[in-house]
C-alpha cells in the first residue's frame, strides 16, 4: 500500500510553482478586487433606484387619493371642485 506523500506528484507541483508567474497572480487579485467593486456597486444602485421608484409611487398614490377625498368633500359642501 502506498503512501499519500507517495501518491501526491510533488515534482509537477514544484515546476508549477516554478512557472508561476506573480505579476499576474497580482493582476487576478486586482481584477477580481474590480470586479467585485462593480458588481457591489451596481446591485447597491438597484435598489437604491428600486426604493426611490416604490417612494415616488407611493406619493403619487397618495396625492391623487387626497384629490379624490378632497372632490368628494367639496362635492358634499356644495361647492364645485
Amino acid at each position: 500500500m502506498t503512501s499519500v506523500t507517495e501518491r501526491v506528484p510533488l515534482e509537477r507541483i514544484g515546476q508549477r510553482a516554478h512557472a508561476a508567474r506573480p505579476g499576474r497572480a497580482a493582476l487576478v487579485v486586482v481584477a477580481a478586487a474590480l470586479f467585485g467593486l462593480g458588481w457591489v456597486a451596481y446591485k447597491a444602485f438597484a435598489v437604491a433606484w428600486l426604493a426611490a421608484a416604490w417612494c415616488g409611487s407611493a406619493v403619487i398614490e397618495g396625492w391623487q387619493d387626497a384629490r379624490k377625498a378632497e372632490a368628494v368633500r367639496r362635492a358634499r359642501a356644495g361647492r364645485p371642485g
